[in-house]
């Protein structure tokens, strides 16, 4: 099962994306055929993880580029331009969606003396190579990190990072699910993770998919279960990472680095290298999305506390890099040492 996929030819195919907002009552599915689709799929959520986020940004780009009417690479560019960027600003904390969409754009100009026609084919094979790569992406994440998981052994792990959150196998759920494969026995525990309960909605529904013993728990509960003695190990995904390390992701991640620490948890982080933005120095200048506070005040629809009460609601934090034990990627698991010697090196 894939979170999403291109279905039919270039000039009349769409973009086919699981509904994640119906999970886990409904399984259905949203073609997009437009930009304006993408967008409104990309900021509800319908998807999200970011590296399926930057998957679907690829196609978008090659969807606002079929859809261009030019006589010349200076009229295509102007009206293209103008539409990535309100790709990009559908949701700015997720680099994956930039990174797709910048790589494209280094396409087109490079291509500009080409036939339209043409270059609006090399977008397409762009975003089928985007999608590829994040396939193999996701394979070789959980092949470096399943060293990780002991016969035994209880992992918990945040909001959601598994085949709904790529095109692939996922990030750090990878590792589980490759785990699983090879017959290790483990059990997952999964943090709800208020306030739109991917965890709840997606990570348990994924895992219970692929027979995987797993246990819900709300996101207060995490302290407790790990001074019981319950938590081997923690595994979350990221959804932009600086270059000292620095990591953004879902609401609630940083507070699972803290108690980890404290409880002598090993904390780890699951990415592609796609995520680290090396051009941010820390974490400090990650852009961090403000959602509804509707997210915070209603549970499906209805009202769970005072009408007009004001609401906080980032969708994500930044866990400091001093707090996370290593970053596993498709080039193998990073310590912090080797983090920097790689920032270097670039």
């Amino acid at each position: 099962m894939f979170s999403l996929q291109w279905v039919g030819s270039q000039t009349k195919g769409y973009l086919k994306i699981i509904d994640q907002t119906k999970l886990p009552a409904k399984l259905t599915y949203v073609k997009c055929r437009t930009l304006l689709q993408i967008i409104k799929a990309i900021k509800t959520l319908q998807v999200r993880g970011a590296p399926a986020i930057g998957v679907t940004a690829g196609f978008g780009a090659f969807i606002a580029a079929r859809s261009i009417k030019a006589n010349s690479f200076r009229q295509f560019y102007q009206l293209y331009n103008s539409l990535t960027k309100q790709l990009v600003s559908s949701r700015p904390t997720a680099v994956n969606l930039k990174w797709a969409v910048d790589r494209i754009n280094r396409l087109v100009l490079f291509n500009r003396n080409r036939p339209l026609d043409w270059l609006k084919a090399a977008i397409f094979a762009e975003a089928m190579r985007i999608f590829r790569e994040d396939l193999a992406t996701c394979d070789a994440i959980g092949r470096n990190g399943v060293r990780l998981i002991k016969n035994n052994m209880s992992v918990l792990t945040h909001c959601n990072t598994g085949f709904l959150a790529t095109a692939g196998a996922g990030t750090a759920l990878s590792v589980l699910y490759r785990a699983k494969k090879l017959g290790k026995r483990f059990k997952v525990y999964a943090d709800e993770t208020r306030p739109l309960l991917q965890g709840a909605r997606l990570t348990t529904w994924e895992l219970k998919q692929k027979h995987i013993d797993v246990t819900l728990l709300c996101d207060d509960m995490a302290g407790s279960l790990m001074s019981s003695g319950n938590v081997d190990l923690v595994i979350v995904g990221a959804d932009r990472i600086a270059a000292n390390g620095d990591t953004a992701n879902k609401i609630g991640t940083y507070q699972l680095a803290v108690l980890a620490r404290y409880h002598r948890v090993p904390f780890y982080v699951a990415a592609p290298m796609s995520t680290f933005d090396f051009k941010l120095k820390s974490g400090r200048q990650i852009p961090i999305e403000f959602r509804r506070p509707e997210e915070v005040t209603h549970m499906s629809g209805r009202p769970i506390a005072p009408a007009g009460i004001k609401a906080y609601n980032p969708a994500f934090d930044v866990t400091p890099a001093k707090l996370i034990t290593g970053w596993i990627t498709e080039k193998g698991i990073i310590l912090p040492q080797r983090l920097r010697e790689h920032r270097e090196d670039r």
